[in-house]
């Protein structure tokens, strides 16, 4: 433990001249800083480059106008989520500064789709990764509206490092990512690596010039045989703090972490060669190989040892093997004792040196998280209690509506009279009691055998939790907020998608089920052209039809009708009641078809029988929400009263909401 502590000073000492050696001067020849160089610099002006994030100044706050855009421009985020933050820096710059924010909510209220122009947010994968303070924040600051200083420091890092490109393409390349140098650059590297300037350079220069290459970096020795990463400052205090965050704070956070895991391998080795030299190892009970004491464990029962890597193959075993039941006790939640000694062993490893010992090695921190999340969801199976699980991840947790046996009790309401008013809002239902009765008159069936047959009485119990259940569903509400710290995504319980404040269940069906219906009755009546594929529809006419291209065919039997064919494939003969087929000839007609309406409604039930058997499993109440949604006015006044009557659920839930708290 001494070579431990000795390090840990030697490298805090390390770092500590390293902060010193920083502040003074880049060149880094002489290590001893002068007394000018002592003092720490903060201005950007006078420190053209900056080695730590102390010495970046504070930025200034916006100018009241800005700070009102931002603040509409958050308004308008949050009250549409699925635009796209482009269509309202549109709408705010284009409409006047007095009750601006009302006119563009008013005007997007109205029509959002004419203004949007297709520009919707699409939760793709990146919604899947682990959130950060940019994703978490309804807008994001590269989304917001900038300073002129901002937009001219931008402008003119991207002249100096991109001088292959012409100002044009700078300027119309940042005004597609708003000016925000980190996201614009990919896309001008990417342009400027095509450009026939760095073709040249690339051609004559000795060395292949990379085009990810970073201007701003500058590598700086620190006198102690070691160069950092510094900053060229752009003169301009937002967009020196932007690409501090995004270029050097990630090489020192990297540089750090290489360093801790050299300092730990050197602490290991010279811990193991002193104990060496002491004679101070230990046999370890399971690979029965030496280690040194601060890499052993022992068992709460028999007191064996274990050491360190033999509990890091139990656990990885555990966790992504088959030696889960083996090795692991989820009463305890640890590893059981590894020892093999001839009478079984009952203890188990303490979980903090569980913990040490995977900490020890790279990806520990994964395999710590692995094991418990199997952990939990060992334990929750287990429990055999309802769970609410998020789709994007393995968190779940109990439902939290549902009730215990010994809290299973009801509690019902007490009415008072109906007043006049009650009376008025319950009098537009009168008129569906008669359709109330059959319910009515089953439920008093049901209630009478229910005294005789134990069964009959368990079905009705059973129902009637099912109703109260989705009753206590209802009130809870939809959302569902996954409590991964890795995850932290909202999503709905009852079609397990992502949600958002304007969500519909069944959203991606319902557009893939419209999407291929409509596709089908379009193909039902649409006619392709052989020739030069060209599609089209006949709207009036007879049924020779001639394509721009001069293909000629019928549009009834879609045969090629041209070579002097012509109106002579048609049937020529004389019928006294027209609107009959012919009796002498199986010709085609030259204006009676066959109707479009019949075949358009036989393709649109073909699609949906196939779509159904193909996406919906049999599931009959996503196929009763997907069609009523879909195209309810299509069926007719008939197939709106048929989607529309109250279901079986729907008339229990309304009495048992009547009746019971």
């Amino acid at each position: 433990m001494m070579v431990f502590s000795s390090l840990l000073k030697t490298g805090n000492d390390q770092r500590r001249h390293r902060r010193l050696s920083s502040s003074g001067s880049p060149g880094g020849g002489d290590t001893s800083p002068s007394p000018s160089q002592k003092s720490s610099v903060t201005t950007v002006e006078d420190t053209p480059y900056i080695a730590s994030e102390a010495q970046l100044e504070d930025v200034e706050s916006d100018p009241p106008e800005l700070t009102d855009l931002n603040n509409s421009l958050a308004a308008l985020a949050a009250i549409f989520p699925d635009v796209q933050v482009e269509v309202f820096r549109e709408m705010l710059s284009s409409f006047d500064e007095e009750s601006r924010l009302a006119v563009v909510t008013e005007a997007l209220i109205k029509n959002k789709m004419k203004w949007s122009r297709g520009r919707y947010k699409v939760l793709g994968r990146e919604a899947a990764q682990k959130p950060s303070e940019d994703t978490v924040e309804v807008l994001p600051k590269e989304e917001r509206f900038r300073t002129d200083a901002y937009k001219l420091a931008v402008k003119n890092a991207a002249y100096n490092e991109f001088k292959g490109l012409s100002h044009s393409t700078v300027k119309a390349v940042l005004a597609e990512h708003n000016h925000s140098f980190i996201r614009a650059r990919p896309t001008l590297a990417a342009l400027h690596a095509k450009s026939w300037r760095f073709s040249i350079t690339a051609i004559f220069s000795r060395k292949k010039a990379n085009p990810e290459q970073n201007q701003f970096i500058v590598w700086h020795s620190t006198g102690l045989g070691s160069i950092i990463p510094t900053l060229k400052s752009s003169g301009c205090v937002e967009l020196d703090r932007e690409l501090f965050e995004s270029f050097i704070k990630p090489l020192q956070v990297r540089s750090q972490a290489e360093q801790i895991e050299k300092d730990h391998t050197l602490a290991l080795e010279l811990n193991t060669e002193q104990a060496e030299e002491a004679d101070a190892l230990h046999d370890c009970e399971c690979c029965y190989t030496s280690s040194t004491f601060e890499e052993l464990s022992a068992c709460n029962d028999g007191a064996h040892f274990v050491c360190f890597q033999c509990i890091r193959h139990a656990a990885k075993e555990a966790v992504f093997g088959q030696g889960w039941a083996r090795s692991v006790d989820s009463q305890l939640g640890s590893l059981r004792c590894l020892a093999p000694v001839t009478d079984e062993c009952h203890g188990c490893i303490p979980q903090e040196l569980v913990n040490r010992a995977l900490l020890g090695e790279k990806g520990g921190v994964d395999v710590i998280r692995k094991f418990n999340e199997r952990l939990a969801e060992d334990t929750l199976l287990k429990s055999q209690l309802p769970l609410v699980r998020c789709p994007f991840c393995s968190y779940a947790e109990i439902d939290d509506i549902y009730l215990p046996e010994a809290q299973k009790a009801w509690n019902f309401r007490r009415h008072s009279s109906l007043s006049l008013f009650s009376f008025a809002l319950l009098f537009p239902f009168i008129g569906m009691i008669p359709f109330l009765i059959p319910f009515i008159l089953l439920a008093l069936l049901v209630s009478f055998l229910a005294s005789f047959n134990g069964r009959v009485q368990n079905f009705a119990r059973r129902h009637l939790m099912a109703s109260y259940t989705r009753l206590r569903r209802h009130q809870r509400g939809l959302r569902f907020q996954c409590q991964n710290d890795a995850c932290l995504r909202y999503s709905c319980i009852s079609c397990s998608k992502a949600w958002s404040d304007i969500h519909i269940c069944h959203e991606s069906s319902l557009l893939a089920l419209r999407t291929q219906v409509e596709l089908a009755m379009s193909l039902a009546i649409k006619r392709t052209c052989p020739r030069c594929n060209t599609s089209f529809v006949k709207s009036s006419g007879c049924n020779k039809l001639t394509c721009v291209c001069g293909y000629q065919m019928c549009y009834v039997c879609r045969k090629d009708i041209g070579n002097g064919e012509g109106y002579r494939h048609f049937c020529e003969h004389f019928r006294p009641n027209g609107g009959k087929g012919c009796t002498e000839c199986e010709k085609c007609d030259l204006y009676r078809c066959e109707n479009d309406e019949v075949v358009v409604t036989k393709a649109k039930e073909d699609a949906e029988r196939l779509w159904f058997e193909k996406e919906g499993g049999g599931d009959e109440d996503l196929k009763k929400t997907l069609v009523q949604k879909y195209d309810p006015a299509k069926e007719g006044w008939v197939g709106r009263v048929w989607w529309s009557r109250p279901s079986a659920e729907s008339v229990l839930d309304a009495l048992v909401e009547f009746v019971i708290e």
